[in-house]
This record gives structure tokens, sequence and C-alpha cells, in this order.
């Protein structure tokens, strides 16, 4: 008989998300050509959605939530993998279509890994997470459109959170002067050991703009959206870039082309969910050398299976500051 290990389970009863430990075995986990021990998983936005149930996060039930985890290969019948490999994966629809990692052992196809850079463990890569693989990917972004740091200041919306955070302390690393954008007042001194060089407030920046505004930024990541990237995009210097990853305040955008057409400001966005494996793992190296291991400290704080259900309450009212780390194995 297989030997049981735990994992935070979602049901639907009566169109409500109920969530409990249970006690599974291997022969309980889905289809896929790798089985994982799960080492550490974390804590996002979205997850906080699923288990919750605020959001209409999961697929199918039911569900396994955890849209990223990082540990070692226990079986496998995909090429690119042997037993005691290290791992890591984000998106794909794991915790949404696909069980995820908030489980001490989870089956996954071998198409979604990448292997873990020598310089990172388990624990590391959850600390940089979905959300530090998302930072990453929009600096790349930003990069990729010619934004030196000489060209001027960068902005980063939604600062204080898992995105927001792991790109100031990469920019900031990088040599880029770095503005941010909370609308947690104690977060100030937190955004400035990160590397922040001035703070603004949320509520400045998200009241409607005019089509145009006085230029102050010469990029942006967004991790907000709505009204908030409206002012961003009418706020951005001639031939900037602003990198959009979030919508945590609406998925509406209610500008004009004003500041594409008469400023060459573009907008781009940035997926980590079906980004491909080659583009995965260059920014899985570039977290090796761009993330300071000071903001990794910083940022993360540790939790188990069964304190997700009360995290993913205070993640999902905007309560909680920076990554939390999920270990399974607490």
């Amino acid at each position: 008989m297989s030997e049981s290990f735990k994992a935070l389970v979602l049901s639907q009863q009566d169109d409500h998300t109920v969530s409990e430990i249970r006690e599974l075995t291997t022969a309980d986990l889905p289809a896929g050509d790798v089985l994982l021990a799960v080492e550490f998983s974390s804590l996002n936005y979205k997850d906080g959605l699923a288990v919750t149930g605020r959001g209409k996060i999961v697929r199918e039930w039911p569900m396994v939530p955890g849209i990223d985890l990082a540990g070692r290969v226990l079986e496998s019948h995909h090429g690119d993998y042997a037993a005691g490999d290290r791992v890591v994966l984000t998106g794909w629809g794991v915790g949404e279509k696909y069980w995820g990692g908030y489980s001490q052992r989870q089956r996954v196809q071998g198409r979604w890994l990448v292997p873990l850079p020598e310089q990172l463990d388990s624990f590391r890569a959850m600390a940089i997470g979905t959300a530090g693989f998302t930072a990453m990917l929009c600096v790349m972004t930003l990069e990729e459109a010619g934004v030196h740091t000489d060209s001027g200041t960068i902005l980063v919306t939604g600062a204080s959170g898992g995105v927001g955070s792991i790109a100031v302390a990469i920019l900031h690393h990088l040599g880029y002067r770095v503005a941010a954008v909370t609308g947690k007042k104690d977060a100030a001194d937190y955004l400035l050991q990160l590397g922040a060089s001035q703070i603004l407030d949320r509520d400045e920046m998200g009241t409607p703009p005019r089509s145009l505004e006085s230029q102050r930024w010469a990029a942006a990541i967004d991790t907000v959206g709505g009204t908030m990237l409206a002012r961003v995009l009418a706020e951005t210097c001639y031939g900037g870039c602003v990198a959009a990853c979030g919508l945590a305040g609406g998925a509406e955008l209610p500008t004009t082309v004003m500041p594409f057409i008469l400023r060459n400001v573009s907008l781009r966005g940035v997926d980590s969910v079906s980004c491909p494996t080659d583009r995965r793992r260059s920014a899985w190296q570039r977290l090796v050398t761009d993330l300071p291991e000071a903001a990794i400290g910083e940022i993360a704080q540790v939790v188990g299976l069964e304190q997700l259900p009360e995290m993913a309450d205070l993640i999902t009212r905007g309560k909680v500051r920076g990554r939390v780390i999920v270990n399974p194995n607490l």
C-alpha cells in the first residue's frame, strides 16, 4: 500500500469552496510522467482567491491549489528528468486546472518543469516563486524595449506585493532609479530597504487621469491594472514602455490612444503562465544573479498547510506584505 501524505484539497459544497487537509496516496494523484516530493510552494494572490473561493480560479474539482512548487523528482518517465533532480514549476494552469503545490507529493507533466539552477535551493526558489519569476519577466521586457539605467525613473505599482516588491529589488540591484506605489502606509521603510528612492501613495496614482499628464516615468511595471494603469500610461515619458502583468485594480483600461500615438509609449503584456520553456530558463538564471539575497530575507515568511486558509483570507484583503512561502511538510 502506498505511503500516505498530506495535501490541502478544495471542493465545492452548495456553491461554496471548502478547504480541508486530507491524507492521500500516490494512487490519488492525477496523471503525469514525473512524481515529485514537494519541498516548498508559495501563496500568491491567485492562490488566495482559489482557497477562499472569492475568485473563479479553480476549473476542476476537487483541486489541490498552489500555482507553483519546487522539489525533488522521485520517479520520472520523462527523458529530461531523473530521480533526484531538483526542479521548479510555475504556471501552466497548475493549481487551477491541474493539481498544484499544496501537497507533500505531486504528479505533473515533465514539460512543465524547469531544472532548478545549481545556485538555488527549493526554499529560495519559492521565496522567488511565481511572483519573482513574473517580476523578472517584466524587467526583461523593459530591457528588450530599450529601457536603460540612465533612461530615468522606473515606476512600480503594487510595490508592497509579491511581484512589485521583487521588481523593486531587481531594478535597484541593476542600477535603476525606482519609484514605488503602495497603499500601505507602513510599507515605506520596507520599500526603501528594497531599493526604492521614492514612495507614492496609491490614492494619488489611482485617480482618473486626463488623456495625457506630465511626463514622469521612463518606464513602469504595473501589477494593478484599471485606472492606475491608465494614469501610468498618461504619465509615461516619450518612447517609454509599460510592462503590465496584473489586474488587482480591475480588468478594464479607461484610457485613450493619446499616450501611444503622441508619445510613442508601448504597453507590453507579461504572461507567466504559458511562457515558453527557453524564456523560463533564462528568467530563472537571471534571478540567480539579479535578485539580491538580502531581498529574499526581507520578503519571505513561512506557513504550513494548516495556516493556509487564514493566510489566503488575509492576502485577498490586502493584508499581506511581500512573499509567503508554504512548507507542506511542517
